[in-house]
C-alpha cells in the first residue's frame, strides 16, 4: 500500500527523488557530425550491447536524428560484415524445465 507522500516511482533513479534528471547530451551534436558513417566500426561498437543489440537512446544519450542514423549505420555495417549480428556464443544456458527428460 502506498502512503500519501509516495508517488509510486522507483526511488533508485540517478537524479533521486525530487531532483530533475539531467539528460545525456548527444556526442554527434557536440562534434557537429552531419551523418553517422557505417565504416567507423569503433564508434558504432559503443552503441551496441554485449549481446549485439542496438542500445536505446536513453542509454546512449543520442538525439532522435542521430539515433536513427546510428541504427541505419549499424544495420549497414552488419550487412557488410563489419559488425556481428549477435554476440559470440558463451557457455550454454540451463535447460528449461519443459525440455528435461
Amino acid at each position: 500500500m502506498r502512503k500519501d507522500g509516495e508517488t509510486g516511482r522507483p526511488s533508485g533513479r540517478p537524479g533521486g527523488p525530487g531532483k530533475p534528471l539531467r539528460r545525456k547530451s548527444c556526442l554527434f551534436c557536440k562534434d557537429k557530425v552531419r551523418e553517422v558513417d557505417y565504416k567507423n566500426v569503433n564508434q558504432l561498437r559503443r552503441y551496441i550491447s554485449e549481446r549485439g543489440k542496438i542500445r536505446a537512446p536513453r542509454m546512449t544519450g543520442a538525439c532522435r536524428k542521430h539515433q536513427r542514423q546510428l541504427a541505419v549505420a549499424i544495420k549497414r555495417a552488419r550487412e557488410m560484415a563489419l559488425l556481428p549480428y549477435v554476440a559470440e556464443a558463451g557457455p550454454p544456458s540451463r535447460a528449461r524445465s519443459s525440455e528435461r527428460p
